[in-house]
């Protein structure tokens, strides 16, 4: 058995995972903040330049969050397989 502060897989899973996070976090910020531009355009009056900023935030927010959910899912189940056989 290898002790996990020196296992190179469990290292690299530590760094995707903390990716993970930090673009789940990017990436709900990005939607939230297209959703309140979105408001404001509502209120203030939409015009071209105000809904390409809500279209390029919403597009910036998912392609931030599509991988990071996956790859989120993927290093939780790696962890859960490593706990299930005693690693």
């Amino acid at each position: 058995m290898s002790d996990p502060a020196v296992d190179p897989v469990r290292a690299r899973r530590a760094q995707v995972a903390r990716f993970t996070l930090l673009a789940n976090r990017l990436g709900y910020l990005m939607l939230a903040a297209a959703v309140a531009l979105f408001f404001a355009a509502l209120i203030v009056g939409f015009n071209a330049a105000m809904a390409t900023v809500v279209i390029v935030t919403m597009i910036a927010g998912f392609v931030l969050l599509a991988p990071s959910i996956v790859l989120g899912y993927a290093v939780k189940a790696a962890d859960r397989e490593d706990r299930e056989r005693g690693l």
